[in-house]
Order: C-alpha cells, then sequence, then structure tokens
C-alpha cells in the first residue's frame, strides 16, 4: 500500500481527487454515515408515501419472501 501511495503522488490531479473521494466513500462507508444516492433517495421517499397512503404489501407476500430468503 505504501508503494501505490508513494506512486500516487506522480499522479495527475485530477486522478489525486478522485482517488481521495473513493478513499472518502469507502470511510463512509465501512465507519460513518452512509449518504444516499439520490436514486436510493428518491426510493426512500416514494416508499414514505406509499406508507402515508396505507399502501403495504400484503402479509402473505412477505411471509413467502422471508420463506424463500431463508428467515
Amino acid at each position: 500500500m505504501e508503494a501505490l501511495l508513494d506512486r500516487v503522488a506522480d499522479w495527475p490531479e485530477e486522478a489525486q481527487a478522485e482517488l481521495l473521494q473513493s478513499v472518502i466513500d469507502i470511510e463512509i462507508k465501512h465507519f460513518g454515515t452512509y449518504r444516499l444516492s439520490d436514486e436510493e433517495r428518491a426510493a426512500v421517499h416514494e416508499g414514505l408515501a406509499q406508507a402515508r397512503r396505507g399502501e403495504f404489501v400484503p402479509d402473505g407476500v412477505m411471509a413467502e419472501l422471508f420463506k424463500r430468503l431463508g428467515q
């Protein structure tokens, strides 16, 4: 890892910035707050809207899903 980090100093600035963002994303994923993508955020909002409207998956469908997943 140290050898790679030594080579990073010779990378173009854009590549260094990309590496930095990747490292930040990995650190957040494993050790910090997860940040939703725009697509994930939209899906959460849609799910909440469905719940407010009383639109839920029937119990039988959920039971079948859990059965298939082995839970």
